[in-house]
């Protein structure tokens, strides 16, 4: 079957990429096979009914295919610790890099609805991570065992009904009991993804004074703990992933569950970012594919003035002006992720940190431009909440949901620049002469 343009990356329409080995290539094939059979095919349904059954989280978690959420490489140490030596039976855990995560994440995106997805990843994604590279043994060896095994959930818990970006403005409190033994916590928390069927949360607090020196991380439990009430939050897109307000009023939580040293929050959440940011630009980029792909082949069949729509120069010029920002972008995310392989994690942190927030700033802008290009050629079918148009339809309400969390578009482009600059003058340092050295 010939696929339809723009429906799927070049490494995908028989075009040569340097990028693929055989290894990342029989894992994109099993990928598809299996989230087709285990998500994709209700997909709409599940997003329609604003929940994924627990039966999903269940037969993904089975087949280590959670994991490939984390952060490349994995914790090979921990996973053999439990037993766990592939992902799928396919990829041994040793040989997983992040070009085998990019096409997880654009394989898991590939129904073009970020809700149901969404359900299932966060924990793995963004809530885990932080414990293993800043945590300590011990708290490794407490929760590390139930997260990486999926008998717990979990979550991560930074932003605040008065605070999302400008995450320094954090005003959730955890402050030590008397006998030093547990930090009482009080606050709120909201737009919390997977919060609701949560066990635990990585949470932000503040545990000293105001501006960033004053946060840090704590491993929070959630679900039916005294103090916290939880409630899903309707949202207009992303229906499926349980966005939650959390209330915490009084909440006692031991010391040892704080996730490094206190102080340094700000600096844990940041690195952790970058992940989260590379993650939503690859599969915002395959949701645009999805929009644009669905555009171009109602385009093909619809008639209007005696002749079909894509006869029209007008509708052709709309569908070339997105399919270039899009495969431009994905280009480049492709291109991003390749470099990550290459790199050590903390030099790609310096080097891609500003990049990486310029392209989820930039994936959520192509988007935006591909979702609403195919609710305008789907004209009332594209505004219509079910029937031919309902995918775009859907896609378009997501847009928010790519472009404000993980850090709204506007400050992704600043710290972009800001982060830049700061590595420019860095090196330019670096190169200069100590003053009262000069030969002549």
């Amino acid at each position: 079957m010939t696929p339809i343009p723009f429906s799927e990356p070049p490494y995908l329409s028989n075009l040569p990429s340097p990028y693929y080995n055989a290894s990342h290539r029989a894992f994109q094939k099993y990928c598809r096979q299996f989230i087709w059979d285990n998500l994709h095919k209700h997909a709409l349904e599940y997003e329609n009914a604003e929940s994924v059954p627990p039966h999903v989280f269940l037969t993904f978690n089975a087949s280590n295919m959670l994991l490939p959420n984390l952060p490349a490489p994995l914790p090979v140490a921990w996973l053999k610790r439990l037993d766990i030596h592939s992902i799928g039976g396919v990829v041994k855990i040793g040989e997983w890099d992040y070009l085998h995560t990019l096409i997880y994440l654009d394989e898991m995106a590939r129904s073009g609805i970020g809700g149901p997805p969404a359900s299932l990843c966060a924990g793995f994604a963004y809530a885990i991570p932080p414990i293993l590279k800043f945590g300590s043994k011990e708290l490794q060896e407490k929760f590390c065992p139930d997260l990486l095994t999926g008998r717990k959930r979990t979550c991560i818990a930074i932003t605040e009904p008065g605070a999302g970006s400008d995450v320094a403005s954090l005003d959730t409190t955890a402050m030590k009991s008397e006998d030093g033994r547990e930090y009482v916590v009080n606050g709120q928390k909201k737009w919390i993804t997977n919060g609701i069927w949560s066990d635990y949360a990585t949470m932000a607090v503040r545990t000293g004074g105001p501006g960033p020196a004053g946060l840090s991380l704590l491993v929070v439990p959630l679900k039916g703990y005294p103090g916290v009430t939880m409630r899903k939050l309707k949202v207009s897109g992303v229906m499926a992933a349980g966005t939650t307000f959390i209330e915490l009023d009084d909440v006692r939580v031991p010391v040892e569950n704080l996730v490094g040293e206190e102080g340094l929050g700000m600096k844990y959440i940041m690195t952790n970012f970058n992940h989260e940011r590379l993650g939503i630009s690859v599969s915002v980029t395959r949701q645009a594919r999805v929009a644009l792909a669905a555009a171009f082949e109602y385009c093909l069949k619809r008639e209007a003035f005696g002749k079909p729509l894509m006869d029209q120069p007008v509708v052709r010029h709309r569908l070339a002006v997105c399919g270039a920002q899009l495969e431009s972008l994905w280009a480049w995310v492709e291109q991003f992720v390749y470099q990550m392989t290459k790199l050590e994690k903390d030099v790609a942190d310096v080097e891609l940190g500003g990049l990486t927030a310029l392209a989820k700033a930039q994936a959520g802008k192509v988007l935006n431009e591909c979702a609403q290009c195919a609710v305008l050629l789907f004209g009332g079918n594209g505004y219509t909440r079910t029937g031919q148009g309902e995918l775009v339809e859907k896609i378009l309400r997501d847009v928010p949901g790519a472009r404000i969390p993980g850090g709204s578009e506007d400050v992704m482009l600043d710290l972009a620049v800001r982060q830049l600059v700061k590595n420019y003058k860095n090196k330019t340092k670096m190169l200069e002469r100590p003053r009262g050295t000069a030969k002549l």
